[in-house]
């Protein structure tokens, strides 16, 4: 992924590749900008907050990264596979926040309908199912 995200037209700068770490150190995971300035920040004392903002902004506009919104008020991110055409699927538990990734790519026919009787590309889509984990519906 490092060398991907050299191959972009921006340089790796040490704070870019330590905030690039952390987020391949926990691709499993869906991070705020608090959460991974956090994680950063116990490995490189020299970073601030707004580098973590406007690095995974600059991630964001260049395909690195994907930004989510799961409906709690924070915008969260997870690593993306560049050239990726689309990608996974949510579902969220409404009890505990758990988020569980649907890996499967359910829409591909309602896709192709689409583009095919309205004369549109789709170039990607988004799901999130909302619900209970099974931890919360047996408490």
């Amino acid at each position: 992924m490092i060398k991907k995200v050299q191959s972009k037209k921006y340089r790796l700068t040490p704070q870019r590749e330590k905030i690039l770490k952390v987020l391949m150190e926990n691709r499993d995971k869906h991070l705020s900008a608090e959460d991974v300035y956090h994680l950063v920040k116990k490995k490189s004392l020299d970073i601030g907050l707004a580098t973590v903002y406007r690095t995974l902004e600059l991630f964001l506009e260049n395909g690195v990264i994907r930004s989510l919104d799961f409906g709690d008020g924070k915008k969260r991110y997870e690593l993306g596979d560049i050239g990726e055409e689309h990608h996974h699927h949510h579902a969220i538990c409404l009890s505990c926040g758990k988020i569980i990734e649907i890996k499967e790519d359910l829409l591909e026919d309602l896709e192709r309908q689409i583009s095919e009787k309205n004369d549109f590309k789709v170039v990607d889509h988004e799901l999130k199912f909302f619900g209970y984990c099974s931890e919360c519906q047996n408490k």
